[in-house]
């Protein structure tokens, strides 16, 4: 539940459409003057309408390019809000059923945790399938641990850059569970979305990001949600531990994004998903004993290995692997906005499966509760300019509508219009 990409550190989009839409506009600038000086020498000797014909056709040309550029990554957009929201509210409603039938939290969180290590193995078969440059397992493993220095992927380096996060990555994945067994699904998944506002107060505080007042705002809404959640069910302590759990698992998640980017940085695909599956790998070699501890001291008992319900553990370890793939690689295809906008999509969908098996409840309250933190948590997706992009809009539309009046006005003011068009454009670029 962690996001090197847009959520965590942002991850290099070395195939992604993005860079081909960049290149194209920055095709324009340079073509564009070149057709405009020669057409203006031709218009010097007389004028040259093939020229100008030529001109508008490559501009078609390259608007048609920019704009399906465009709606492949809309389209691919979509697809990965309807996988992102399925595969999250899909893990949680399971992990909410296999408490019924193994009620063990950490066995579960290690089970899934495990699930890591494929990260690398299927990477590298992207590798092979789409990179002309074939590399050995061993020299791509070579390359990719450069992302942890000169060195590579040292001791020093495993326990002071990495344990870390493995820790974090456990704590914030157990406490989600925890949560689980206290509360509905809609509550869970609603005040995780706070780890978003915890994200932008720590960004703010640890690594200077820049202040926005409309984040601000989204942070205490977020906080104002949690106290109105809580309020909803009266204090009980049944339900306070519920969502103590759930607000811990979401700073962890915010702990572990802010410390990426501080000590780690960005990552590429590659390093990113040997990330991933060293942390797999070190969950299986220095946590298993855990589990183990838990069962014959009974905290965590279960039976025989015959009694776990298989399908379920690997059915919820299967949804996370998933999730976890969609949100630090989905930025290959699509707009890192909409990735987030399935996650609290998810909200929504686990409302409607708590409300159709009768285990929740809507009071007034609650349900303020619910759209606040959703609201803060849409707040915190508006880019940093977007008041900017906002002021852009109201110019154009605004321009629009004075143009009938302009054209009305007669050909004395033809004139004083087109220059004030040009003075809006050089104004508000697009």
């Amino acid at each position: 539940m962690k996001k090197h990409s847009a959520r965590v550190a942002p991850l290099s989009a070395c195939n992604s459409p993005v860079l081909t839409l960049t290149k194209v506009k920055g095709e324009d600038r340079p073509r564009e003057n070149v057709v405009g000086s020669t057409s203006d020498s031709q218009a010097a000797n007389g004028g040259a309408p093939g020229a100008e014909s030529a001109t508008g056709r490559w501009r078609l040309h390259c608007c048609i390019k920019i704009t399906a550029v465009q709606v492949r990554k809309a389209l691919w957009g979509v697809a990965m809000v309807m996988c992102v929201c399925s595969s999250w509210a899909g893990s949680t409603q399971l992990a909410k059923l296999t408490f019924q039938q193994f009620d063990a939290p950490f066995t579960l969180t290690w089970f899934a945790t495990t699930w890591n290590c494929l990260f690398f193995p299927l990477y590298y078969i992207g590798h092979l399938c789409k990179s002309p440059e074939r590399q050995t397992p061993r020299q791509r493993f070579r390359e990719c641990c450069r992302f942890f220095g000169d060195d590579g992927l040292t001791a020093k380096v495993f326990f002071t850059k990495v344990a870390p996060f493995g820790l974090l990555w456990i704590l914030t994945n157990y406490l989600y569970l925890q949560a689980l067994r206290k509360i509905n699904t809609t509550d869970v998944s609603a005040l995780f979305c706070c780890n978003k506002a915890f994200v932008f107060l720590l960004s703010w505080i640890v690594l200077r990001d820049r202040f926005m007042g409309v984040r601000i705002v989204a942070a205490i809404f977020a906080i104002a949600g949690i106290v109105m959640m809580t309020y909803a069910d009266g204090f009980h302590s049944h339900s306070v531990m519920g969502i103590t759990f759930v607000v811990a698992s979401a700073s962890m998640s915010a702990l572990y994004k802010v410390l990426f980017k501080m000590v780690l940085g960005s990552a590429k695909f590659g390093e990113a998903a040997l990330f991933l599956t060293i942390v797999g790998g070190a969950n299986f070699v220095f946590i298993s004993f855990v589990p183990v501890i838990l069962y014959f001291t009974h905290v965590e008992y279960f039976g025989s290995l015959e009694d776990i319900p298989w399908l379920y553990l690997c059915g919820v370890a299967g949804l996370l692997f998933a999730f976890n793939i969609l949100v630090n690689f989905g930025i290959a295809v699509t707009y890192p906005t909409l990735i987030s906008l399935g996650i609290v999509l998810s909200v929504p969908v686990n409302a409607m499966v708590d409300l159709y098996t009768c285990e929740i409840h809507f009071n007034a309250v609650r349900l303020i509760a619910v759209l606040i933190i959703c609201l803060g948590f849409l707040m915190l997706l508006l880019p940093e300019d977007w008041d900017q992009c906002f002021i852009q809009l109201h110019a154009k539309l605004q321009s629009k509508r004075e143009e009938p009046a302009e054209e009305e006005a007669g050909p004395g003011s033809s004139l004083n219009w087109s220059r004030r068009a040009r003075t809006s454009m050089s104004t508000f670029p697009h």
